[in-house]
């Protein structure tokens, strides 16, 4: 099947452009260039000769070499051969992870800091929320 591009924008950012089986980055402009550094295809989840569908809920961005050993499997064996059990993030839900992992780590510095004082608690905090930020929200 042909797609847009506009189609093919949503799927991609459905995973920040991350290949939903593996979870190496993509890049946008090498959509189906076999062969070239970080290329990928449309995915279906369901595969179609099981069923599956062509929408947009169906439709993941994947490397080619994830898409084509994955052939009409599941996507949880597939994923699971490469160690993975969820797809990645997409950018919006990747901020909102991060922002609740900067408040998690932030709250945690703050309580571990109080042992130092006031001072302590706020170096702590300050440090536990960049930790938490910086934290990979697909782990």
């Amino acid at each position: 099947m042909a797609y847009a591009a506009d189609q093919l924008n949503k799927i991609f950012d459905r995973t920040s452009g991350y290949c939903h089986i593996c979870h190496k980055k993509l890049a946008l402009k090498n959509y189906g260039l076999f062969g070239a550094r970080a290329s990928w295809e449309v995915e279906h989840s369901t595969p179609q000769a099981k069923g599956g569908t062509d929408r947009l809920n169906n439709l993941y961005p994947a490397c080619i070499s994830c898409n084509r050993a994955k052939r009409d499997s599941s996507t949880a064996s597939a994923r699971a051969r490469n160690g993975k059990s969820k797809a990645p993030l997409s950018a919006e839900k990747r901020r909102k992870a991060k922002a609740g992992n900067s408040l998690t780590g932030g709250a945690i510095g703050a309580l571990v800091g109080l042992v130092a004082g006031p001072v302590g608690s706020i170096v702590c905090a300050l440090y536990g929320a960049h930790i938490g930020y910086n934290a990979n929200p697909d782990k």
